[in-house]
């Protein structure tokens, strides 16, 4: 019996596969449980609406994506803080302050998690920090630091 998965089982299939397994199987397990249905007609013409959906949302994220990536490459975001010789700062910027500040002043709302900062900024100066916007589109931010009078 042909079924299309709704659910990923183990050893057999992944969620939206259609493939044949045993009618007792497919009758008294997978549709009881709910983890696939039977692969009529309509069913396979449903699934594949809800891939095209899919795809179409996914082609809509990553050009959102794209076009915030342009925004971001152009914004400087500033930061004024006590220092110490050397420029070197009390404390340090994090990415929580970033995304904080972009949220703030640009109005762009970025989860810190996305903010690539391998370490908090702890010196006055210009710093490049990456963000991953999508699996595709990592943008480049600019991170001004400098000195409070």
């Amino acid at each position: 019996m042909k079924v299309i998965f709704l659910k990923d089982v183990k050893g057999k299939g992944k969620k939206g596969e259609v493939k044949n397994v045993a009618d007792g199987y497919a009758q008294n397990f997978l549709i009881k449980q709910g983890l696939a249905v039977e692969a009529s007609q309509g069913n396979i013409s449903q699934l594949n609406a809800q891939k095209k959906k899919e795809e179409k949302l996914a082609a809509e994220e990553l050009a959102d994506a794209k076009k915030l990536k342009e925004k971001m490459d152009k914004i400087t975001v500033e930061f004024s803080t006590k220092a110490g010789e050397g420029g070197r700062l009390f404390g340090s910027i994090t990415s929580k302050q970033i995304a904080d500040e972009l949220q703030k002043i640009h109005n762009i709302k970025i989860d810190k998690r996305k903010i690539e900062l391998s370490d908090a900024i702890r010196s006055l100066g210009y710093t490049k920090v990456p963000v991953k916007l999508h699996t595709e589109v990592t943008a480049t931010l600019n991170v001004h630091v400098k000195e409070a009078n």
